[in-house]
């Protein structure tokens, strides 16, 4: 899902190397020790229903708008959820099946050049090896504690795709 509403048509395609994260956090650390110097398409994966409950990643908007404002080439692609209120960097959302399901996002490495065409509605991984990798896994042990978090590790053990709602199947 590409929300593009809000983003100027100049950055409808973005193609560029991946950095590669597991979480919003880490993305915001990268920022603060000041990392992005170049065009990427930040990827942060295991945020699926699955994986984390699909938490709200609306908070990194303002940091890759920074990017954006400093003459970077900028996208954002996850598996997790974003609000109606993206903003304009361009995000491709909802990634399906999702990272902890061995999704196309658990094959990535960091470097990959990734093309995200609004216009097109595709995302496309231009490495040649890409369909032959065997996905990464992640410690999602993180995930399951705190703020209530316990309580819902059944829903997420059972939790379909974001593709189909993300509903509970029992």
């Amino acid at each position: 899902m590409i929300k593009v509403s809000a983003v100027a048509p100049e950055r409808h395609v973005i193609e560029a190397p991946a950095r590669i994260f597991h979480d919003q956090d880490s993305v915001k650390a990268a920022f603060k020790r000041g990392e992005f110097t170049s065009d990427c398409v930040v990827v942060v994966r295991f945020q699926g229903p699955q994986a984390n409950g699909m938490p709200e990643l609306h908070s990194l908007t303002p940091t890759l708008s920074v990017l954006q404002e400093r003459g970077l080439k900028v996208a954002l692609v996850t598996d997790g959820r974003m609000s109606g209120a993206s903003g304009k960097v361009p995000a491709a959302i909802h990634v399906s099946p999702e990272a902890a399901s061995g999704g196309p996002l658990a094959k990535l490495r960091d470097g990959d050049v990734i093309r995200l065409d609004a216009t097109a509605g595709t995302l496309t991984v231009l490495a040649p090896d890409f369909d032959s990798r065997t996905p990464v896994t992640a410690d999602l042990t993180a995930n399951e504690f705190g703020i209530g978090r316990e309580l819902f590790a059944a829903f997420r053990r059972h939790v379909g795709p974001a593709e189909t709602g993300g509903a509970v199947v029992v």
